[in-house]
């Protein structure tokens, strides 16, 4: 009685030691856990340049290191070191935001015929084709956001560039804090899309 006892005991012991583990990350899951700051960018333009109604512009996706191209916040900690912003996010891969709000942008100025995306059917004049360079935080002495973002303006009927140009933007960071981080980032974000809005409009 008492070898089976003890046996009965172990086999008991082993079944809490198993579904105490599983308890806890259901729990967990039920948002138990701690969870990332979700963080946007603005898109707040009124655009400098002449008006372009009878335009069309596509905006593609923009090309991005994969480093860049996700949804963490870089942060350049060396010339040749970058981390990721802790306990902080993007709302979605950061190409797909760029892109998002360089629409909106675009449509905030109210100054071109229409603006889309790859896939919405316009009748396309230019694509304002892009690629970020730079999109990130600089703790170091710097202590700075910056933004980089190269732009092409492609005549989409005769597949040739119009013109191109770099711009950027350097904002000095505020609070040390992820709060104050983002911000000087979300103002280097929107002094570029303005460029790249008033720069366009300019062209076409």
């Amino acid at each position: 009685m008492i070898g089976y006892g003890s046996v009965r005991l172990k086999s008991v012991a082993r079944k809490a030691a198993v579904a105490l583990p599983l308890l806890a990350a259901l729990l967990s899951g039920c948002g138990g856990g701690a969870k990332n700051d979700t963080f946007d960018l603005s898109a707040d333009v009124t655009g400098k340049g002449p008006a372009a109604h009878g335009k069309q512009i596509l905006i593609p996706p923009p090309t991005a290191l994969s480093a860049l191209d996700s949804n963490q916040i870089v942060v350049r900690v060396t010339p040749s070191e970058i981390q990721y912003l802790a306990k902080a996010q993007w709302s979605d891969k950061l190409s797909r935001m760029v892109q998002s709000k360089l629409v909106e942008a675009f449509e905030n100025s109210g100054k071109v015929g229409g603006v889309g995306v790859p896939g919405q059917g316009l009748a396309i004049d230019y694509q304002v084709v892009t690629d970020i360079r730079t999109f990130e935080i600089n703790t170091g002495a710097q202590h700075a956001a910056t933004v980089e973002i190269s732009a092409k303006i492609l005549n989409d009927k005769t597949g040739t560039i119009k013109t191109q140009e770099v711009f950027r933007k350097v904002v000095p960071i505020g609070a040390s804090d992820n709060n104050g981080y983002v911000k000087a980032l979300d103002a280097a974000f929107a002094a570029v899309t303005s460029q790249i809005v008033d720069w366009t409009l300019k062209a076409i």
